[in-house]
């Protein structure tokens, strides 16, 4: 092996080293991507009834919280999927 090659593979090594280094940083500082925009990752939002109140103590929907279950999300935090029909045509020849 050649100086060349070992250099080669010294620096490929030390790219994935700051590479994993890098990807261990940023998922301390943001532990989970593509959580729910609505609630930022919560699942919990402003109750409706805050908008609105009079002083009063809240809903049923928040229970007095002042915070209810995200509708985008259902409260988990998280996306929900979007249900997709995929259909397929077969080009099969008449017999």
């Amino acid at each position: 092996m050649g100086p060349i090659v070992v250099a080669s593979q010294l620096a490929t090594g030390l790219g994935v080293l700051a590479g994993a280094m890098l990807v261990k940083s940023v998922m301390e500082q943001k532990p989970m991507s593509g959580g729910c925009p609505s609630c930022n990752g919560t699942g919990r939002v402003s109750c409706l009834c805050t908008r609105w109140s009079d002083g009063d103590v809240g809903c049923r929907t928040c229970a007095g919280s002042g915070r209810m279950a995200c509708s985008s999300c259902g409260g988990t935090g998280t996306g929900r999927p979007l249900p997709v029909q995929v259909s397929v045509r077969g080009n099969r020849p008449s017999s």
